[in-house]
């Protein structure tokens, strides 16, 4: 595994900046700690068809998740100037107050080769969605992100 330290800087997209860095790595990888601040969280809430917008000082407690090539699938908490904990899926608009520092863990090519074995075209499950479901949405977001091949049934 390589280990790369991140910072970002006041204004960041904490997605975007992800997303970037997963692309110019051309890698698996996930995030290992973060510590830091935003001044605008974006996240998507169970249960709700849009994503919450929250302002304010707020201090990012965890970020974990995958990244990649093809993708993120990151989830995110944070406490407001109330202590109040808020959390869910991270979306673009998260954006960075004062700086946060991240480590992200790449996999190597022979360990995304040997993760990618057991991989094959033949889809490995099959799943019923519902349309407008945002629950059916996620979980073909996760699957894709992850790779995992599957079977989409109407």
């Amino acid at each position: 595994m390589r280990v790369r330290t991140i910072h970002l800087d006041a204004g960041a997209d904490v997605r975007r900046s992800l997303e970037d860095l997963a692309h110019h790595e051309n890698a698996q990888g996930f995030v290992l700690s973060v510590v830091g601040n935003m001044r605008q969280a974006t996240f998507a809430c169970p249960g709700r068809t849009s994503p919450t917008v929250l302002s304010g000082e707020l201090e990012i407690i965890t970020l974990q998740g995958t990244i990649g090539p093809q993708g993120v699938l990151l989830h995110l908490s944070f406490s407001d100037g109330d202590c109040q904990v808020w959390g869910g899926h991270l979306e673009h608009g998260s954006l960075i107050l004062k700086g946060a520092d991240l480590l992200v863990g790449f996999l190597d090519m022979a360990e995304q080769s040997t993760a990618a074995a057991g991989n094959t075209t033949a889809p490995r499950l099959t799943i019923a969605v519902a349309e407008g479901c945002p629950w059916s949405q996620r979980a073909l977001r996760m699957l894709r992100t992850l790779a995992i091949p599957f079977e989409l049934v109407p």
